[in-house]
């Protein structure tokens, strides 16, 4: 192809030269795209080869007397989110398999809500913590009295005879047999409506409840075995007692004048990890209510005079968003691996988030489907040291946070940022940035954690279009470190990291290239099957290996076309920004039962790349250019197919029309609202974000817990004796066994006993 390149230059042929320069780029583009996807999947074929499962002893040494593997705080961002999907993600971390953890739910949802609706979703969210409260109390509470009692029993009997160790050993396999009924009981009282709620079933109850028997298993055997000592019950008792012992709460960052207001994800979790290992008192100043810190206690005095808000200092975060859910075991995994030698240095562990099972949508099903093929690519960049962090679901080591903070300026206020916001793809610049500063990041290989898709076109749009942008901008940064630290060693890491951040724009672009510019039949059609072809036989025998149909092959091709308007416009946005410096604003992927609306401009894109890939192939079958006259004929059928499958062409032309709908219905008032606007002492929605919230501006009555503290709210104890505990526990550390009284023993609303 190049020679006749040459050949057509030293012949004058401009046009055909420019176009044979284009189609050799695309090409290019597509081939490195193959090589990194094989690359990646050989890595992680590579990884499987190596990989064990976890060592039930290093697992429970973090249960051990003694052992102190440090607080674990679950960060869950929520942005006017269902309360149902809420409460799934909030029960998957609150049960989650760790001895010390705390649950804040990030509430980003304006104070003052401008609808009922909106009231009430905010009013249902912060009331979770007294829910989940309520389901779990009565257990933790027997839990703990038992691991009391067992302590007591240890101290009256130091050395434990066998008729002691088999009473002991029994009386724990009735514990976890309890503990598992309870949980089973549980799971048959879950609305099982969904696959989504199906997998929360079996994720969180039923999984468990089978993993208690396991373990009163193994406690028989190592009595039969005479195996078991006294350390060993020690270690179950404080696992049984700590199993639902859980601190749920929630924060509100836009309660606050001198926190971050960004609409954005990161600067959410970033207003949280600031507060970390402080306490704080509010202060209202004429702009409105501020958080501010407190001096640190004395001697003589344990809780700092004025404190409303003590927030513990914590090693490990668990960033999960709203919509995901955990294996029992995710962060007790994920910690024990952390704390090894190998990974000091390793600032984020996670594992790449799998779509969940049996969506009944074709939409969801298909993109879900590419969901669980980026599963097995990002675990084939772990072997290149090329991993990202997908926020969705990371465990993160706070100290390597704190390496790439930095404080800036916001509306006036000195606001610390850890993860990065200049993008919508937050983790991904964070990721450079902790690669420079020396940490790693790593990709545990295993299916642990699931995340919802999108069902319908117009969630998935916003979903796709925030993916696309971004990765052109982070592009320079991320070169740059290469520049500074050299290549030596790092070639594959580099060839992965980089395909990573600019795929969506050249894939994109060189697909749109090959079917809208004509080539001759001078440049063989061969060459695009032969660098094809094994792609897409890789790509076929990875979906079996991931659970699903070969046909879903053409499904994702048809997706990926449905998508190419989407993706290219979020390559534009990002242009844009690196352009001009604005910033783009986040968009949220809606979480809801009915249908988005998309954007008219997506749409007649789409139904323009119909029409013009239908024209081309007429007038390539006029030309002679027969290859590609199929190959934009069969691509405008595939996409034409795409929109009665995943769109609908119903949904279409509504959402086409839609702007001039609302143009027509909403001219009459324009006058009526020119009249509102000029009145004075009107307010516009900005300058309502500053007062303190109240019952009758907020539009619903607050629970007795959010009346007491409305920003953190915890469940039901009084805000002192939550300031007392969360102090106390900084500086000392519970009873390995028996939980401390301060602390949230929730509870099962029925108040069940155990067994």
């Amino acid at each position: 192809m190049t020679t006749e390149l040459v050949h057509r230059l030293s012949r004058g042929e401009v046009w055909g030269s420019l176009t044979a320069a284009i189609f050799d780029m695309a090409v290019a583009v597509l081939i490195y795209g193959n090589v990194v996807y094989q690359l990646a999947r050989w890595g992680n074929y590579r990884r499987i080869g190596r990989a064990q499962d976890p060592d039930p002893e290093c697992l429970d040494a973090l249960f051990a007397p003694g052992s102190d593997p440090g607080l674990l705080t679950v960060l869950i961002p929520s942005y006017r989110e269902d309360v149902a999907v809420v409460r799934g993600t909030v029960l998957s971390a609150a049960l989650q398999e760790y001895p010390d953890r705390r649950v804040v739910i990030l509430v980003d949802d304006p104070p003052l809500p401008e609808t009922p609706e909106q009231a009430a979703g905010l009013a249902a969210v912060r009331a979770l913590p007294a829910q989940i409260h309520d389901l779990l109390a009565g257990p933790a509470r027997e839990l703990a009295a038992e691991a009391s009692s067992f302590l007591a029993r240890r101290g009256a009997h130091p050395h434990m005879s066998q008729e002691i160790g088999a009473a002991e050993a029994a009386h724990v396999a009735d514990l976890y047999e309890g503990v598992a009924r309870w949980l089973e009981a549980q799971a048959a009282r879950e609305d099982d409506h969904d696959h989504t709620s199906r997998l929360l079933t079996a994720l969180t109850f039923t999984a468990r409840a089978a993993a208690c028997r396991h373990r009163a298993q193994r406690t028989a055997a190592r009595h039969r075995d005479d195996t078991l000592t006294s350390e060993h019950l020690h270690r179950e008792y404080h696992r049984l007692a700590t199993m639902f012992t859980v601190e749920v709460s929630t924060f509100e960052r836009k309660q606050f004048v001198n926190l971050s207001h960004e609409p954005n994800k990161a600067m959410n979790l970033n207003a949280y990890i600031a507060l970390l290992g402080r306490d704080w008192r509010t202060a209202h100043h004429p702009d409105g209510t501020h958080l501010q810190a407190v001096a640190g206690p004395t001697p003589q005095q344990e809780v700092p005079a004025g404190a409303v808000l003590c927030v513990p200092a914590s090693p490990w975060l668990l960033t999960v968003d709203a919509d995901s859910m955990l294996v029992h075991d995710y962060a007790l995994r994920l910690v024990e691996q952390m704390t090894r030698p190998e990974h000091t240095r390793t600032a984020v562990m996670q594992t790449p988030y799998s779509a969940i099972p049996g969506a009944p949508a074709p939409l969801e099903r298909t993109a879900g489907a590419t969901t669980d093929i980026m599963h097995l690519v990002h675990q084939g960049s772990t072997h290149f040291r090329a991993t990202y962090w997908v926020g969705a679901n990371a465990l993160l080591r706070t100290s390597a946070l704190a390496d790439i903070a930095a404080v800036i300026v916001e509306r006036g206020h000195l606001v610390t940022r850890y993860i990065q916001d200049r993008t919508v793809i937050e983790d991904t610049e964070s990721t450079v940035d902790l690669v420079d500063a020396g940490w790693g990041l790593h990709n545990y290989p295993a299916r642990l954690a699931y995340s919802a898709t999108p069902a319908d076109y117009g969630s998935l749009l916003i979903q796709r279009r925030r993916w696309a942008n971004g990765g052109l901008i982070i592009l320079p940064k991320l070169l740059r470190s290469y520049l500074r630290t050299g290549l030596r060693g790092r070639l594959g890491e580099a060839t992965m990291r980089v395909h990573y951040l600019v795929s969506i724009a050249t894939v994109n672009i060189a697909l749109l290239v090959l079917l809208m510019v004509p080539f001759t039949e001078s440049v063989p059609g061969v060459l695009l099957v032969a660098t094809s072809l094994p792609y897409f036989a890789l790509y076929t025998r990875d979906l079996r290996l991931v659970g699903r149909r070969r046909r879903d092959l053409l499904e994702i091709y048809a997706l990926n076309l449905l998508m190419l308007p989407v993706n290219l416009g979020g390559v534009v946005k990002s242009v844009h920004q690196a352009i001009t410096g604005e910033r783009i604003p986040f968009g949220r992927t809606p979480k809801v039962s009915d249908r988005t609306a998309a954007p008219a401009l997506y749409v007649a894109l789409t139904l323009l790349l119909i029409t013009a890939w239908s024209a081309g192939a007429g007038i390539d079958a006029t030309s002679g250019r027969l290859t590609h006259a199929v190959l934009g004929g069969l691509n405008a059928v595939i996409l034409a197919l795409a929109v009665t499958r995943y769109m609908g062409w119903r949904n279409a032309a509504a959402d086409l029309t839609a702007p001039a709908r609302n143009r027509l219905r909403t001219r009459p008032a324009t006058a009526n609202n020119a009249k509102v606007e000029a009145t004075p002492g009107a307010h516009s929605p900005r300058t309502q974000l500053h007062p303190a919230p109240t019952a009758a501006s907020t539009g619903y009555t607050p629970t007795t817990a959010a009346r007491t503290h409305p920003t953190h709210t915890k469940h039901p104890l009084p805000r002192v004796v939550h300031a007392r505990w969360d102090q106390h526990r900084t500086n000392t550390r519970p009873s390995s066994t028996a939980p401390t009284a301060g602390k949230h023993h929730l509870a099962h609303r029925d108040h069940q006993r155990l067994g």
